[in-house]
């Protein structure tokens, strides 16, 4: 039964002495409540009872999230979430264990100083540009604070800003209305590229038109003189040639509106002696026209015989002189 016991009284002892430490963490050794060594990872023993693990170090690279509330310069509040990612250095593990009570608190309290003091610089616009200037800032802060208890700063990152909620959807509204004026540039120009453009097509179209017109008339002209040189060479004379060219274009439009249903068709007089009045009529005013052109130009004439022979300033002033 004694050495039961014993036995027994052993391998609590011998398990009591044996610890294993995880990779990426360092353990600290406590002989009645000194300091006695860092463990790093791996298989280790202590004193049973004398000797005591006093707490683990954790050597990888942590990542702590800070929730700050602030006001800008043009009295905006605005929530930024600020991310430090740190670790303990290699030889300093020793003051990151027993200079802080609590490292997170202490980042935490010089994260809000540090943001608390620049954002208040800005204008809320400027916080959304310059946030990088406000991490860079951080992560100085820290540095500089944070290396005297054995931790350092590897990054820092302003990873969230939020405004208040009517202060974004006066931004959205504003943003909304900037792209709207842009889409109304565009649509007008849009609008005025399609006028020009049928402006363009119209003014081609009419030039087109016009010189369809002209060639058709004077491939009418053309067609109408040989017709009257043919006549003139079967016997008939001009006049008489002129007046059966008129009255056969008279019929030929006669037959062509009568083609079409849903023409209106005002008849006009078709006696024989019709096509004969219409070109007696048209011979008269082009005559009447020659004779006034013919009364004017002599008119011209009189006109200018008259000031020929006025008398000159110098003919006037001498004939004064006598």
């Amino acid at each position: 039964m004694t050495y039961s016991i014993i036995i027994f009284i052993l391998i609590v002892l011998f398990f009591s002495s044996v610890f294993t430490v995880k990779q990426q963490t360092a353990a600290m050794i406590e002989r009645f409540g000194k300091f006695q060594s860092i463990r790093s990872s791996g298989i280790h023993f202590k004193i049973p009872i004398f000797d005591k693990i006093a707490g683990k170090v954790n050597l990888k690279v942590q990542q702590l999230d800070v929730l700050i509330e602030t006001k800008t310069k043009d009295n905006v509040f605005v929530k930024l979430r600020v991310s430090v990612q740190y670790k303990v250095i290699d030889d300093r593990i020793y003051d990151a264990f027993y200079k802080l009570q609590s490292h997170k608190d202490q980042i935490t309290s010089y994260v809000f100083d540090v943001v608390r003091a620049e954002v208040p610089k800005m204008i809320v616009d400027d916080v959304f540009e310059k946030k990088n200037s406000i991490a860079v800032a951080v992560k100085t802060e820290l540095n500089d604070a944070m290396v005297e208890y054995g931790y350092d700063i590897i990054k820092t990152l302003v990873t969230d800003i939020d405004p208040d909620p009517e202060v974004k959807r006066a931004m959205n509204q504003i943003n909304t209305a900037e792209r709207e004026e842009v889409a109304a540039k565009h649509q007008g120009e849009a609008q005025r590229i399609r006028i020009v453009a049928k402006a363009r097509a119209e003014a081609e179209s009419k030039r087109l038109q016009g010189q369809g017109i002209a060639d058709q008339r004077r491939e009418i002209a053309r067609g109408l003189f040989d017709s009257v040189d043919v006549l003139n060479n079967v016997g008939i004379n001009s006049q008489e040639a002129s007046a059966l060219i008129v009255v056969t274009q008279h019929y030929d439009t006669l037959e062509a509106i009568g083609a079409d249903t849903n023409s209106n068709l005002i008849l006009l007089p078709n006696s024989p002696e019709a096509g004969s009045n219409m070109l007696n009529d048209m011979i008269a005013s082009f005559v009447a026209s020659d004779q006034i052109g013919e009364k004017m130009k002599e008119r011209d004439k009189k006109k200018k015989q008259e000031r020929k022979n006025l008398p000159s300033s110098d003919d006037r002033k001498r004939r004064t002189d006598q």
